[in-house]
């Protein structure tokens, strides 16, 4: 089946950039209108959420807050980059750090914290990235912002002599740097850490169970296959409302109808009969006002 517009959820490959993806893909669908919904590091692996068409034009409503990730710090060394891609220095022995130390110290980064975040992200100083900054060779000390981190589980502890890796799974708020959870254990046992891999495995009710190889859909016959439709991604992220056909009409004209009942606050879903996407709304008084209308694939 092909969807002209829709969400896609690609597993990036490490070793290239978000763009790289979206380059790629507009070449595949044959248009521009493709854009993604937070970057992943090249380093990194996993979930990137990508809208086609009138899909991009959902990303800023998505419900994509809280995120999930696999990842493995390495303690006994500091990064330039907080990651295995910057420079290692501060080479310090772990054989004093136990494996309790190493979990209660995580565990106290679980919560609503003020987080720094590492000096290579994408936020932007005095109008350019930090990361550019960074490798131009300036330093940046970015301020802490509050984010939060619901759990970080360690499935395994494992140590060669030199280094002592750590395997975790976070759960996390949107802004949340995995890269910073890393730096911050290994300043706080005085040894130094950095992240040596990273792997998203779920944004928000995207999982990794939704998401194809980029190389499957560059490859693929019919690569539309991999998108999902915007009305069955209406009904996996907002509460949606199936509409009769005068209300269809009345909302390709851009007239307001009334209001689902029951519906709480927030973002509402309108659905054809067909379970095509028509708005996104929200309930003013008796009636809804839309945030975006999707009549005719627009």
């Amino acid at each position: 089946m092909s969807y002209m517009s829709g969400i896609v959820v690609v597993d990036k490959p490490a070793g290239i950039t978000s763009h790289d993806v979206v380059r790629d893909l507009r070449r595949v669908f044959g248009t521009r209108k493709i854009g993604h919904a937070g970057t992943l590091d090249p380093m990194a692996t996993g979930v990137l959420v990508l809208g086609i068409n009138s899909g991009t034009r959902t990303l800023g409503h998505l419900a994509l807050t809280t995120k999930a990730y696999g990842a493995t710090i390495r303690l006994g060394a500091s990064s330039s980059t907080d990651d295995a891609e910057g420079t290692i220095s501060s080479i310090t022995s772990v054989e004093n750090v136990t494996d309790s130390q190493i979990r209660d110290h995580l565990a106290q980064q679980v919560g609503t914290i003020w987080q720094r975040p590492s000096s290579v992200s994408a936020i932007k100083v005095n109008g350019k990235r930090a990361h550019a900054l960074v490798r131009a060779g300036e330093s940046v000390e970015l301020p802490a912002r509050q984010v939060t981190i619901e759990s970080i589980d360690v499935d395994k502890i494992s140590r060669d002599g030199t280094w002592c890796d750590i395997s975790v799974n976070v759960a996390c708020s949107s802004g949340t740097y995995i890269r910073a959870i890393a730096r911050d254990l290994g300043e706080s046992l005085e040894v130094g850490g950095h992240l040596t891999a990273l792997r998203r495995t779920a944004v928000g009710p995207f999982v990794i169970d939704h998401s194809h190889s980029l190389e499957s859909i560059v490859q693929s016959e019919d690569p539309w296959s991999s998108v999902i439709d915007l009305g069955s991604v209406a009904q996996m992220v907002w509460p949606s409302f199936i509409v009769d056909e005068s209300q269809e009409k009345a909302i390709s004209l851009g007239q307001r109808i009334q209001t689902p009942d029951p519906v709480g606050a927030g973002t509402i879903a309108l659905l054809n009969q067909r379970l095509e996407l028509l708005a996104l709304g929200e309930v003013k008084g008796d009636v809804v006002s839309y945030k975006a209308v999707f009549v005719n694939n627009s």
